[in-house]
């Protein structure tokens, strides 16, 4: 029996506190919104779970507060599928949090990082050899930037793959980015961080483009895959969805072009319901989706 590849994410854990209203608040103003919901996030976490539900085998490595959100947090990465068995409470703070503002089918979000700034390079250590056991590794930048850098280490000497998303958008040096196999941001990012101006760094980007695709270079030729045509509800957590989706193709050895397309089709499946993780589909879901896009094509 071939073995399952282990995809390993080491990231942030929050919970979401999201805050629905039909017109955002300027400065001072007081709006009655619709309504308000705890929903399990952060990055690292909603790429794990994303990832799990389209069938890869997930281990996550993360630290949550010593607090009632903590344990919530790891139950729902447990009910997943996920192993868990890196993640470690932290006693002196509490778990990271997002406030999500959510408003004509856009959203506008703040982070308070709690226990995720634990996430350092000597915890990773501790956990080396869960990481070393890996077949890809994900990360994203809702921990410190030094702790990616320890991975991205890790994983070369390994040989492991590694799949970096910069967000939220941070520059991590041009040797380590030269040390991921590919690199994830949005459009927005992409111009921030200014990183197709070196060839072989602009060689590893997928950059996602919202309802346009997304594109990437393959072979000096840059290619655009479209996205699917959806009607957003939600679209907080897409671009998490895609990058789980596309550990889950790349660990499954699929092309670059059939990877792209297939975290497209995650992603455009997430934006239809509610929630960062309540949107992600599974791998049935998933396929039911492309094969019926296929057919009215």
């Amino acid at each position: 029996m071939t073995k399952q590849p282990i995809i390993t994410v080491v990231g942030s854990i929050n919970m979401d506190m999201v805050t629905v209203t039909d017109q955002v608040p300027v400065q001072g103003e007081t709006l009655i919104g619709e309504r308000f919901e705890t929903i399990p996030g952060g990055k690292g976490a909603n790429q794990a779970v994303a990832a799990a539900r389209l069938g890869g085998n997930v281990q996550f490595i993360g630290r949550v507060g010593d607090d009632a959100f903590g344990k919530e947090l790891q139950q729902v990465l447990q009910q997943e599928g996920i192993s868990v068995t890196n993640v470690e409470p932290v006693t002196h703070s509490s778990s990271g949090v997002a406030t999500i503002l959510l408003s004509e089918n856009d959203n506008r979000i703040i982070v308070i990082p709690g226990a995720n700034r634990h996430v350092t390079p000597e915890y990773v250590e501790r956990h080396k050899e869960q990481l070393l056991a890996s077949d890809l590794v994900l990360l994203q930048f809702e921990i410190p930037l030094e702790t990616i850098r320890y991975c991205l280490d890790l994983c070369e000497q390994a040989g492991i793959p590694a799949i970096v998303n910069p967000a939220p958008a941070q520059n991590l040096g041009e040797d380590y980015w030269k040390k991921a196999l590919y690199i994830t941001p949005n459009e927005t990012e992409e111009k921030e961080l200014d990183l197709d101006q070196n060839q072989e760094i602009a060689q590893k980007l997928i950059v996602t483009m919202g309802e346009r695709g997304a594109k990437f270079t393959e072979n000096g030729e840059e290619k655009l895959v479209p996205s699917y045509k959806v009607e957003p509800t939600d679209t907080t957590g897409a671009g998490d969805t895609f990058n789980g989706a596309l550990a889950v193709a790349i660990s499954e050895n699929m092309s670059l072009q059939q990877a792209v397309e297939f975290a497209n089709a995650a992603a455009a499946l997430s934006v239809q319901r509610f929630g960062a993780q309540g949107g992600m589909p599974t791998r049935d879901e998933l396929e039911q989706f492309i094969r019926k896009s296929r057919e009215q094509s």
